[in-house]
């Protein structure tokens, strides 16, 4: 098992590099979790999707210490770094494009929410219906699909706008120290004696990405829609990075 102290420096690390990325993480993380919490339960059960190492699931739990949380991903690195990090959570390795996917997770009863950030954008359009489908069949009536990413408009002045937003936030945010990125992040965890079994674990599942995005705020709109939610919306915006909201 790995050690607790070095899992939470890999998760902060991680954080680190992602907000390089989303200056407004945390901002995002809160308006994501006041959603939850205005459903107004106590103990909600919730699904992170594509949690990667539990750091929004983390946070769920320190607003919400009686919400059930499942977090899910395919990814052996990470979910072995959020395992160790927070033994409290319920991690679940699953890839979200197979069908019947929601069959393994043991649930015992109807999903409240259903959350993820930056993550479903590696999906493509045809495999994003299959999600939200799948999703829409556990969550119960005026239950949540809430979903952080960078997701741009089909009008190209303001998609350009938006994305313009967002490159001057991070200019300000960062200015010239930016930290590490994606790429690098992932060769320092090569380099690191204590992950070289999640590492090789990891090789060896092929859970790499696919390189195919899913980034049109349209798609998945669409999915959505046919996926049968009945009222989708932002609610919360930075440039281009937004909180979708669908509701089941």
């Amino acid at each position: 098992m790995l050690n607790q102290d070095v899992a939470k420096k890999w998760i902060a690390r991680w954080d680190l590099q992602q907000e390089g990325y989303l200056p407004d993480r945390e901002e995002r993380f809160t308006a994501l979790i006041d959603a939850v919490e205005a459903l107004g339960k106590p103990d909600p059960l919730v699904l992170d999707l594509g949690c990667g190492p539990g750091s929004l699931s983390a946070r769920l739990l320190e607003r919400l210490p009686k919400a059930e949380v499942v977090a899910i991903d395919a990814d052996p690195l990470l979910l072995g770094l959020g395992r160790a990090a927070y033994p409290t959570l319920t991690f679940a390795s699953v890839d979200l494009r197979q069908p019947g996917w929601t069959k393994t997770l043991g649930l015992k009863r109807s999903v409240d929410a259903a959350v993820s950030t930056t993550a479903l954008h590696w999906i493509t359009g045809a495999e994003l219906e299959t999600v939200y489908a799948e999703v829409a069949s556990v969550l119960r009536p005026g239950g949540l699909l809430l979903n952080g990413d960078h997701l741009d408009g089909d009008f190209p002045m303001l998609s350009t706008l938006e994305k313009a937003v967002h490159e001057r936030e991070t200019e300000r945010r960062f200015a010239t120290n930016r930290p590490e990125g994606w790429r690098a992040w992932w060769d320092a965890v090569a380099a690191d004696p204590d992950l070289a079994a999640l590492d090789a674990e990891r090789t060896t599942a092929g859970s790499t990405h696919n390189g195919s995005e899913s980034n049109l705020l349209s798609t998945h709109e669409g999915a959505l829609r046919k996926a049968g939610f009945r009222e989708i919306g932002t609610l919360w915006q930075r440039g281009n990075n937004r909180l979708l909201c669908a509701v089941a």
